[in-house]
């Protein structure tokens, strides 16, 4: 498929040293025959992030090849909250000798906001660190953008450090005067869109927009009518976050090509979004196309339904046949001990310290979500109410034994008893706690945390009694398993079935959660700091009253 023209061109690739060397018969050392394949360039995920994946890089690697994803942007700022540029170093590190473009964006908001605490801060001279002796291909998604537009120094400093390279953004719901200020300040992208006008409101200003499908966060079928109206210019896939279930079952940027296509986009459009059009943004030069001189980075189709190919080469060497990866083609590197070492609770909290004191008829702010969306809304609640459908939320520092607690109130879940736990909190990945209204809930809540402290980081569902239902240990960083992705995606169905039995209704209740401390996306969020109206970007009461 040749991108460029947008027509499938019928022709044989001479393959020299892991380039395409030309179109046409050539004389060749060892011939391929591909019995008519519908060949094109390898996938390019225009915005991801490994550790949602919850895998280490080697294994993400072996999981995403054989779906056809040869090479990601990807932005490294959960590790980065954690443990700064150390962690980042060990995430390249582990990259460098697999069949696989990693290329890292250096985090430009770690932590996220003022209202986070993490592990490690990144600031304007770190970040030129990360693009100047690592290699980073670019200023990852800048989320502060209220910081931007009100001219902040030091957020203004960290954009200017990309120099010539791209500066992703992170904008959702901005426009008008607004937009423009942070359009202005720099940023050149956005993959936070969630609504159709909104998206293209940032098209036609000239912000490239990567419409995202990840495993909480579905925004493909709203916004793919911008590329029905107005074509492919200034637009990519991503999948920003994706849990491993979400890629054993349903796949990775092959399902996001498919999903374009079942909206309408034409098969040669949806691949143009999924190759060329990422590879131009993110300069990757050499990637997106199979012209002479392009990485012989191919796909092979034997049929484009489901467009899971049939064959994957990286450089020139077959990585992945009919669904899998070809034995002994990924060796990796284990991630360094310090790693492993990220837990610091000074004593696991009581049960008290969850317990909200609340009058009968009391009216708090309360943190509303919804099924496929990372907005929430602001709500007002009475949590002693049984009809009221809340629950108990709490973030619990986990990086520097403050004992730091935020306490809030959260409803769309459908948590009726128990408790769900997970070190992995965006973007600070202090622990998220969410605990059932009833008199059980801070008793459940507290034997959540203590187990994940005794884990090692990872995430867990206990009933009323403490009772541990459901666990999946995640030592790398509280965020990563070292384990296989089959075993790691077990462990993510069977947290999902007992937070059911729990009685949530929602999908992906754990990334769901994992995404109610991120200061940054509107409207209130909780850090460990307290409840942040993100609009105003100010700290807020629980209480009403």
């Amino acid at each position: 498929m040749s991108p460029s023209t947008r027509e499938w061109v019928t022709t044989d690739l001479a393959i020299a040293e892991g380039v395409v060397a030309g179109w046409g018969r050539r004389d060749a050392l060892v011939e391929v025959d591909l019995a008519g394949a519908a060949v094109t360039a390898g996938f390019v995920d225009a915005h991801m992030h490994l550790e949602s994946t919850k895998l280490w890089v080697d294994e993400f690697v072996r999981t995403v090849l054989p779906l056809g994803t040869t090479a990601v942007a990807a932005d490294p700022h959960e590790v980065a909250n954690v443990f700064g540029i150390p962690g980042v170093a060990a995430l390249i590190a582990a990259a460098r000798q697999l069949p696989f473009t990693f290329g890292v964006c250096a985090s430009s908001c770690v932590p996220a906001s003022r209202f986070e605490s993490p592990g490690a801060e990144l600031f304007a001279a770190d970040v030129a660190t990360l693009l100047n002796e690592h290699a980073a291909i670019g200023v990852a998604e800048v989320m502060n953008f209220p910081g931007v537009i009100a001219g902040d120094p030091e957020m203004l400093a960290r954009i200017a450090t990309a120099g010539g390279r791209r500066v992703d953004g992170h904008a959702p719901g901005l426009r008008g005067a607004l937009l423009d200020a942070y359009l202005a300040a720099g940023v050149e992208s956005d993959h936070e869109c969630t609504e159709l006008d909104e998206a293209e409101e940032k098209r036609r200003k000239g912000m490239w927009v990567f419409i995202r499908q990840g495993s909480a966060s579905q925004n493909l079928r709203a916004l793919i009518p911008t590329v029905l109206a107005h074509g492919t210019d200034h637009v990519a896939l991503c999948s920003d976050d994706r849990e491993p279930d979400t890629l054993l079952d349903v796949g990775h940027l092959n399902d996001c090509v498919r999903l374009a296509v079942e909206a309408g986009v034409s098969e040669i459009d949806a691949l143009v979004l999924a190759t060329l059009n990422p590879a131009e943004y993110h300069g990757f030069t050499e990637l997106g196309a199979l012209g002479p001189g392009y990485q012989a980075d191919i796909l092979c189709f034997d049929t484009l339904s489901g467009f899971l190919p049939w064959r994957v080469y990286q450089r020139g060497t077959l990585v992945a046949a009919e669904g899998s990866i070809v034995p002994g083609t990924v060796r990796g590197t284990p991630a360094p001990d310090f790693m492993r070492r990220s837990i610091h609770l000074s004593v696991p909290p009581a049960a008290a310290a969850f317990a909200f004191a609340l009058s009968p008829g009391a009216r708090v702010r309360t943190i509303g979500i919804s099924e496929g969306s990372l907005t929430t809304t602001s709500l007002i609640s009475d949590p002693s109410d049984p009809h009221a459908g809340v629950a108990r939320l709490a973030v619990v520092e986990r990086h520097r034994q403050t004992g730091r607690i935020g306490l809030g109130w959260v409803h769309g879940f459908g948590l009726t008893n128990g408790a769900l736990a997970s070190t992995v909190g965006h973007d600070a990945h202090n622990c998220m706690v969410l605990g059932s209204s009833s008199p059980e809930g801070p008793t459940a809540m507290a034997a959540a945390v203590a187990h994940l402290a005794a884990l090692g980081g990872g995430q867990v569902a206990v009933d009323d009694h403490g009772r541990v239902l459901a666990e999946l240990p995640l030592p790398i960083g509280g965020l990563m398993s070292d384990q296989p992705a089959r075993v790691v995606a077990d462990g993510q169905h069977r947290l999902v079935e007992a937070a059911r039995s729990l009685g949530t209704t929602i999908g992906a209740p754990f990334m769901h959660m994992s995404f109610l401390g991120l200061s940054v996306i509107p409207e209130l969020r909780l850090t460990d700091q307290g409840l942040v109206d993100v609009a105003a970007f100010e700290l807020v009461p629980v209480s009403v009253d």
